[in-house]
């Protein structure tokens, strides 16, 4: 038998080179489709592909282990109306190519684990979300249901489908925490608004070994939250990363300066001000074990 592939559609950001130094420590050889192919080295084949269309990329999706799709735009920009059609639309279209590529090919991946995102429910307040959850009522939870819809469209009779809505990660070189570490350093890493809006986080360390159980596990069908089971309000979020990083107070953020400073840095204001309150209720259902299930111990790892 020879050496197994899984192939990372978006697989060049923060995620997908976590999974890849993953799946290449088990010899698994890993395939990345980004617009932007560069040499690597350690296992890793990087395919160019423009996340809409068929192309010579799909012979590696033949006889594949796995496909993960983590393609779209980065959601930290302004969430004006173009905005909002180019992240639907980076999000669907992937899905959409990769459903087509699968009816082309002899032997399809075992199994397809998509990426979505908790944002899925909206703007939750103190509510807390499992999987049974509805969809929300805002421009995240809107481009999260048609990211959702066009997998749950996709026709793959053969291959095995897992959606993981991933919530807020936390790793040392990439996403969100980088910034707001070297903010919390300058005494400026207080609440944010009210600070009562839930933050649902998960260790990088966590996510990726989400994602090789759901390759990996058979019983492992559907929709997954992929969060830590504490999700916490920004305020102890904040909280915990002034005590991580040795800084004892500082001044909350008013919701206004928030709104500011997201414009100024080309930001989304809501990204700071609203929050899910998820539970990963499937994943403790299959005994999933968390290496950091409380966010003290995850920032001290991370803040080293």
């Amino acid at each position: 038998m020879g050496q197994k592939r899984i192939v990372i559609a978006g697989g060049s950001g923060f995620i997908g080179r976590a999974l890849a130094r993953e799946f290449c420590a088990q010899d698994i050889e890993v395939v990345i489709l980004t617009r932007t192919p560069r040499e690597r080295a350690g296992g890793i084949r990087e395919i160019e592909w423009d996340g809409k269309h068929i192309g010579e990329w799909i012979v590696f999706l033949d006889g594949a282990e796995a496909v993960i799709n983590l393609a779209g735009k980065n959601i930290n920009c302004p969430h004006t109306p173009e905005n909002v059609r180019v992240l639907t639309a980076s999000r669907v279209d992937s899905v959409n190519a990769i459903a087509a590529a699968l009816e082309h090919v002899k032997i399809p991946p075992r199994v397809w684990v998509q990426a979505s995102a908790t944002g899925f429910y909206g703007d939750t307040g103190d509510a807390a979300c499992d999987e049974t959850s509805p969809t929300g009522k805002d421009t995240l939870a809107e481009i999260c249901r048609q990211w959702e819809g066009a997998f749950a469209a996709a026709n793959a009779p053969k291959t095995r489908k897992v959606v993981l809505r991933i919530g807020f990660v936390l790793g040392s070189d990439g996403g969100a925490l980088p910034v707001l570490g070297r903010l919390t350093k300058r005494f400026l890493g207080g609440a944010a608004g009210g600070g009562r809006q839930y933050i649902s986080w998960i260790h990088l360390a966590d996510l990726v070994r989400m994602f090789a159980a759901a390759v990996e596990r058979e019983n492992m069908t559907g929709t997954f939250n992929a969060v830590a089971p504490g999700a916490v309000t920004n305020a102890e979020f904040m909280r915990e990363l002034r005590r991580a990083l040795h800084r004892p107070w500082s001044p909350p953020v008013p919701a206004f300066a928030v709104r500011l400073g997201a414009r100024l840095m080309k930001s989304e204001p809501s990204l700071a001000l609203a929050g899910q309150r998820c539970v990963p209720g499937k994943f403790l259902e299959v005994e999933f074990p968390f290496q950091f299930s409380q966010l003290r111990a995850a920032l001290e790892n991370l803040c080293r």
